[in-house]
């Protein structure tokens, strides 16, 4: 408890301190400004489009991610003989880091890289795309990175639970002449609702947090069109010198995760308990 009171309680008293001065991160002087920096976010449009991207990209992540997710878990708990080459082959991504994945699809975006030269081979050549330049694409295709790496993740999470389903349940549900998707609404939906719970947990928090790709990436661009509350907390913190206002701006995505992530544990904890 010392340890963790030393290494986490104290920076984290002290850094939500910084939010009530005008600290440039530089200066050994620091003057107390009360709420302004939050009346300041308040009125900053880049951080207001900022919180929106962010929820938006935490959406179609937790939602994209978990439904590939589980249709990765039901095939590879199948009786086919590859499932286990598959199920390293989907899992591999989650392990690799993310800057590291980003760079390596932000080559593969590029306006003469990999995505636009097989589309051009396979003569679709008028789908070529400006995938991180375009404003209205570069989120999604950040989007569809994030997905592309961690939904491997997910399936690992739901085939746990789906591996904890005792075998005569399927076998009495089919003797009952239940189809596949009956089986899966009523037996293995229910069942595994602890697995949901936390795969659902995980992407949103991490969609909230979204930083690495997005930075390595884009930076924010073009144009701010893919800036998320942690890259604007960054900017402001290491580009401008404003130290105290970034530190306002992370208290508020603290408080975002901890609101949301509350609430949507409150919702899946009842429904567990309704489902048991």
């Amino acid at each position: 408890m010392a340890f963790f009171a030393f290494a986490v309680l104290v920076p984290s008293l002290q850094g939500g301190w910084f939010a009530f001065t005008d600290w440039d991160g530089i200066s050994p002087v620091k003057h107390f400004v009360g709420l302004d920096q939050f009346r300041a976010l308040w009125h900053d449009t880049a951080a207001r489009e900022a919180v929106g991207t962010t929820l938006l990209a935490a959406a179609a992540i937790t939602v994209v991610q978990n439904a590939i997710g589980l249709l990765l878990a039901l095939g590879v708990n199948s009786r086919i003989k590859s499932r286990n080459v598959l199920r390293v082959f989907f899992f591999t991504p989650a392990v690799i880091t993310p800057v590291v994945t980003a760079y390596l699809w932000k080559y593969l975006y590029a306006p003469e890289g990999a995505i636009n030269a097989l589309l051009s081979a396979a003569g679709l050549g008028g789908l070529r795309q400006d995938w991180l330049g375009d404003p209205d694409l570069a989120l999604w295709s950040v989007v569809a990175v994030v997905i592309w790496q961690f939904a491997g993740y997910s399936m690992v999470i739901f085939l746990a639970g789906l591996q904890s389903i005792p075998q005569e349940v399927y076998e009495a549900a089919a003797m009952d002449g239940a189809g596949p998707v009956r089986r899966f609404w009523y037996i293995i939906r229910p069942m595994l609702a602890p697995a949901i719970t936390i795969n659902l947990m995980l992407s949103v928090i991490g969609g909230l947090k979204l930083f690495d790709q997005v930075w390595v990436m884009t930076q924010g661009g073009p144009g701010g069109a893919t800036d998320t509350l942690s890259t604007v907390i960054y900017k402001q913190a290491f580009q401008f010198n404003k130290y105290g206002y970034s530190i306002a701006m992370g208290l508020v995505l603290t408080l975002f995760v901890i609101v949301i992530s509350g609430l949507q544990y409150g919702y899946l904890s009842r429904q567990e308990k309704k489902n048991s």
